[in-house]
């Protein structure tokens, strides 16, 4: 397996952490299927450009230490990812159970981690390509929209399939979820890791396991 499969094979595994253990969320609609093109499409691909475009400073040579890439980062994961969404999916029912300083501890680290496993997964040198398909793909749920991408390398420009579930809202489009080749979700498999650790409601349990996963992901 040469550097750039290597590289690719471990980003899919880090942006959705768990999968091998998740459920099979329902499979979307044809990548392909038919939908007019329009101003709205490239409203909803926006997010995604500037994350990648992003990600593209972040794997650059001298592109700086794991903290300064996280703080280069953070500005396009703020503005790409709707993260309290996220967490509150990931983590289910308990959620609206959880105090305001609670879910206030938890939006923070759970921002830390998401931010972490990007910079861990696009080291410097790693020249990911990124390729975002022209035609955004509604999603079979709500009203809801599917942004197709590819995570590849000049020797295999086509990649990993990762797609993202963009929902609008007071931010305007913004990621609620992201997919694997189509149809494996991210929080789903979080969802999966994110319960036994709030197994009894223990907070901090899970807070710790983030935290931990963090640290982990600053010191590959």
């Amino acid at each position: 397996m040469n550097i750039m499969k290597h590289v690719l094979k471990t980003t899919s595994l880090a942006l959705c952490a768990g999968l091998m253990a998740a459920p099979v969320v329902p499979a979307v609609l044809p990548i392909h299927a038919a939908h007019a093109a329009s101003a709205s499409d490239a409203q909803v691909q926006e997010p995604i450009k500037a994350l990648y475009a992003a990600l593209e400073r972040v794997q650059a040579k001298g592109s700086g230490s794991f903290e300064q890439r996280s703080q280069m980062l953070a500005p396009a994961i703020d503005h790409a990812y709707d993260i309290e969404t996220v967490l509150a999916s990931s983590i289910g029912p308990r959620y609206a159970g959880l105090s305001d300083d609670q879910k206030q501890t938890l939006l923070t680290t759970f921002r830390q981690f998401t931010i972490a496993r990007y910079v861990s997964s696009f080291k410097p040198g790693s020249d990911a390509r990124f390729t975002i398909d022209p035609t955004v793909t509604p999603s079979p749920v709500g009203n809801d929209r599917i942004v197709v991408t590819h995570i590849g390398s000049s020797d295999d420009p086509s990649g990993t399939e990762i797609n993202y579930v963009m929902r609008s809202g007071a931010k305007g489009w913004q990621i609620v979820d992201v997919l694997l080749n189509a149809h494996i979700s991210q929080v789903a498999a979080q969802r999966a890791d994110f319960s036994s650790a709030l197994s009894g409601g223990n907070v901090q349990k899970l807070t710790n396991l983030l935290q931990k996963k963090i640290k982990t992901f600053s010191e590959e």
